[in-house]
């Protein structure tokens, strides 16, 4: 179904978007028989929409904060969303872990040979993965992601087997710029929506835009208008590093968005 005549986000029509996300949620459930929806809520925007559309199905729900020396702003928003769910949809469990000392372990176990901070970010990420899937496991649930369309499938900002390691994704066709309208429409808190964009892995609370150095609404130009590299001369100082950030990310993590490469038997071994 077409929601809007353009992407951008004030022409599209949330209510029916809204609907029919759900309702995809619902038919995923029953399909495979499960007991309920697992959802990591971080405090940003992409996790906020995604685990209130999980409620809205009305069917059990676990959402979960999993702060790792996280900024205590952040921790704040995730804290004040997972109130809210549990406050209007009784179907949500929330719960909140505390991962820090946990993580302070792993580091020592691995010790400084093999720990550096890119390392470290990555690690933060993939032991929210963990955490996620020991509920889901235990609940007979499966973990949903909360990556949105930019990130997954065209910059890669993302953990390969972290907050990538997803088994359902509702929002991976939607823009970032989308995600919030969808926010917006259902009614998350404002300081969510109007808080910068944060993977919340790093302790010098970097953004998101200061690392892929463009915009959001940038980098969906150059990926939905499909604007190829060699003609970011042709755009204005913005545009232009837009475009050149969009591909430099795009090759870099490629390996992240396609499927893993495969050995192929392409002739007999028998002897």
């Amino acid at each position: 179904m077409d929601y809007s005549s353009t992407q951008t986000q004030k022409e599209m029509n949330y209510e029916q978007l809204e609907f029919d996300i759900v309702r995809w949620l619902r038919d995923y459930y029953y399909m495979y028989a499960l007991d309920s929806f697992v959802v990591g809520v971080s405090g940003g925007i992409d996790s906020a929409v995604t685990s209130t559309l999980c409620a809205k199905t009305e069917l059990p729900v676990h959402a979960v904060g999993m702060p790792l020396y996280q900024d205590p702003t952040q921790e704040s928003l995730s804290d004040r969303h997972l109130e809210w769910l549990s406050m209007n949809y009784p179907n949500v469990r929330q719960h909140k872990f505390d991962l820090s000392d946990t993580f302070d372990s792993f580091l020592d176990t691995m010790g400084p040979q093999f720990t550096t901070k890119h390392a470290e970010a990555n690690s933060r990420s993939r032991l929210r993965m963990i955490t996620l899937y020991q509920i889901a496991a235990c609940q007979r649930g499966v973990v949903v992601g909360t990556g949105n369309k930019v990130e997954d499938y065209g910059v890669g900002f993302y953990t390969k087997y972290g907050d990538g390691g997803v088994d359902i994704a509702p929002i991976a066709d939607l823009y970032k710029t989308q995600v919030w309208g969808l926010g917006e429409y259902m009614g998350v808190s404002t300081d969510i929506i109007n808080a910068e964009p944060t993977d919340g892995l790093w302790d010098d609370k970097r953004t998101d835009e200061s690392q892929l150095g463009a915009s959001y609404s940038d980098l969906e130009w150059v990926m939905e208008n499909n604007i190829p590299e060699d003609t970011a001369d042709d755009y204005d100082e913005e545009k232009r590093a837009a475009i050149k950030q969009y591909y430099k990310f795009n090759t870099m993590n490629k390996h992240k968005m396609l499927p893993i490469p495969t050995f192929k038997l392409e002739k007999s071994y028998a002897e």
